[in-house]
């Protein structure tokens, strides 16, 4: 029988020990007369063997045998650091890599695998670094562009990533998940128009339709064309997964006294949607439901994570849980109505929701947007952000809230002294504002607000400083629309407390469209400060309207550009007009309307208990 036979006869019949000495003399014996061809496949031909360690250890043995540098071994050292890796092994693999990189330069596999070891660890710049040395002009080019760029826009380093992912696309335009990328970081940094670097062979609108789910609501103010673009991510997401062949939950339902209500959620942890949803939680009527918590969330010893986790009745930590076992756990407590809190934000669970592990499951503040995931059978909504008339046009179909669909939190919040002066603003002048995120500013928006300032004197803009090329940008955009870029001033971000009370000193915040703001929206009411917003169709269009709806400030919600710019003039140029809008937009307002949390959780529950499916 050959060596390499003998090799793999011994793995099939490895045991979880260690590999006894006197197995490991034999097999330097055998290793004498085994080529680098049949030492290249053993990994292939062992297949699935009951301990990989004994497989490492053979690698091993062919290189102390054969030379560490003999020609061919740093294929062999790429074999050793992945079979090192599955063993969890990480600084040997990351040497073995290493090695492999000396004697193979070109061998860019090593290369991508070591930068992935450096990035579990933290070290993003060690993984930059790896990757960037090791880019080549082939095939090779491609991967190792985009595992650059994904390394580079995890470190915000996002100028670096945008140009990585479009020197990728300049190669091959073809990559979805690549355009996904690439439109959110050029978002992110307001690198505008979004689609202006041609890509060879892509028009902009097949390539605003593969730009993923998040980036959609900001490109994209159509019903049919945003669940048309999710629906293509989707597509992507869950093709890497098949969809699995059983339903667990009972069509008949469940026969509880107490509706069981769970919510699934990476987010309970310092998050918008924590803040939004944490005295829902506490409010929820324990005669009526029972809550459950499916939590996929970091341990970030923030006090709202403390305060979600403390206001459920059944909390279930799944963070290290696969899919199936975590829809099967929510099939095992019997839950009625499964609530998913992400939609198809970062740390979705949808593949938990593929199971259909409850008999009703609806989507909720998460994603402002289609979700058309079969197992879903509503969003959640009112019906000022999803007009009856577009209910149709939605997958999952609307269920609708009375009154307003967003969650607050009323509880009171401890304010720190602000003033315009520490902020960087002027004490006189009407000084117009925008915290939302930079992604979500159009260009079209932007140039509106630049005519607002040319034609309102003495007026400045407040803008969250999200990042340096976002500002810079915006600033040079300014400087074309004919306004002087010192008239923006930048918004550091700061703790809760102190973002909620600095916004006080605003005048009039300008809403971005077609993705409205929604936590912000809020605490801008909250505090007083009126909000400006341009309704589109979508719901992410339509959600500031439902806040400003909700309080009573119709006046407040505009229609087209024109309108908006007119709206935002008056109030910077009529201070009585403006003083009787604000005399209407107040704490105590809030309070009574979309702070009013208990009535919010009574009329939430009564939304869920029609559509729950109750076994007789």
């Amino acid at each position: 029988m050959r060596a390499i036979d003998l090799l793999i006869a011994d793995l099939r019949a490895a045991t979880a020990d260690p590999p006894q000495a006197e197995r490991a003399v034999r097999w330097r014996e055998w290793m004498q007369s085994v080529t680098l061809p049949d030492i290249l496949s053993l990994p292939a031909r062992a297949g699935e063997v009951p301990n990989r360690l004994w497989l490492a250890e053979m690698l091993s043995s062919w290189l102390q045998v054969q030379g560490a540098g003999t020609p061919g071994a740093g294929l062999i050292w790429f074999n050793l650091g992945v079979e090192l890796g599955r063993i969890d092994r990480p600084a040997d693999a990351a040497t073995a890599y290493q090695n492999a990189l000396l004697l193979r330069p070109d061998l860019w596999q090593a290369a991508v695998n070591l930068a992935n070891l450096h990035e579990a660890t933290g070290d993003r710049n060690a993984a930059a670094g790896i990757l960037a040395s090791a880019l080549q002009e082939d095939e090779a080019r491609i991967t190792l562009l985009n595992q650059r760029g994904r390394v580079l826009e995890a470190q915000r380093r996002l100028a670096e990533a945008e140009q990585c992912y479009y020197r990728s696309l300049l190669v091959d335009g073809d990559q979805p998940d690549v355009v996904q990328h690439w439109a959110f970081t050029r978002q992110n940094i307001c690198a505008w128009p979004v689609f202006g670097p041609p890509v060879p062979g892509r028009t902009p609108d097949a390539l605003r339709a593969q730009s993923g789910a998040l980036a959609t609501l900001s490109l994209i103010d159509t019903v049919a064309g945003q669940r048309q673009a999710v629906a293509a991510w989707l597509e992507r997401r869950l093709a890497k997964a098949p969809a699995p062949t059983v339903r667990l939950a009972p069509a008949e339902g469940y026969a509880h006294d107490r509706l069981r209500i769970g919510y699934v959620s990476s987010d309970f942890c310092r998050h918008p949607m924590s803040y939004l949803m944490a005295e829902l939680l506490e409010r929820h009527d324990r005669s009526r439901v029972e809550i459950y918590g499916y939590c996929s969330s970091p341990e970030d010893g923030s006090d709202v994570r403390a305060r979600v986790l403390a206001a459920l009745d059944q909390r279930r930590l799944v963070r290290d849980l696969d899919d199936e076992s975590v829809a099967r756990l929510i099939r095992a407590d019997e839950i009625d109505i499964l609530i998913d809190l992400n939609g198809v934000t970062a740390g979705e669970r949808l593949g938990v929701l593929r199971w259909k592990p409850a008999p009703v499951q609806a989507t909720y503040l998460g994603f402002i947007g289609p979700v058309p995931v079969p197992e879903l059978d509503y969003i959640l909504t009112d019906e000022h952000a999803i007009p009856p008339h577009l209910a149709g046009e939605y997958w999952p179909r609307p269920l609708y809230i009375p009154g307003v669909y967003q969650a607050n939190d009323s509880r009171p919040v401890p304010l720190p002294p602000v003033s315009r002066a520490a902020e960087g603003l002027p004490e006189g002048g009407f000084v117009f504002c925008c915290f939302s995120n930079a992604y979500k500013i159009t260009e079209t928006m932007f140039d509106a607000w630049m005519e607002i300032l040319r034609r309102a004197p003495g007026s400045v803009l407040w803008l969250l400083a999200d990042n340096e090329w976002a500002a810079a940008n915006m600033c040079a955009r300014a400087v074309e629309q004919g306004v002087d870029p010192g008239r923006l001033i930048p918004a550091r971000r700061v703790e809760p407390s102190h973002y909620r009370a600095r916004l006080a000193l605003a005048d009039l915040f300008l809403d971005t469209t077609p993705y409205n703001a929604g936590t912000i929206a809020s605490d801008a009411l909250r505090m007083g400060l009126p909000l400006l917003t341009l309704s589109g169709e979508t719901f992410a269009a339509r959600m500031a309207g439902s806040l400003l709806r909700a309080m009573g400030l119709p006046e407040l919600i505009t229609r087209d550009r024109a309108s908006f710019v007119e709206q935002a003039l008056r109030h910077a140029g009529d201070p009585a007009y403006h003083a009787g809008i604000r005399a209407r937009t107040t704490p105590e307002r809030w309070l009574a309307t979309l702070g009013d949390t208990r009535a919010f959780a009574k009329a939430f529950e009564e939304t869920l208990e029609k559509v729950a499916i109750r076994r007789k």
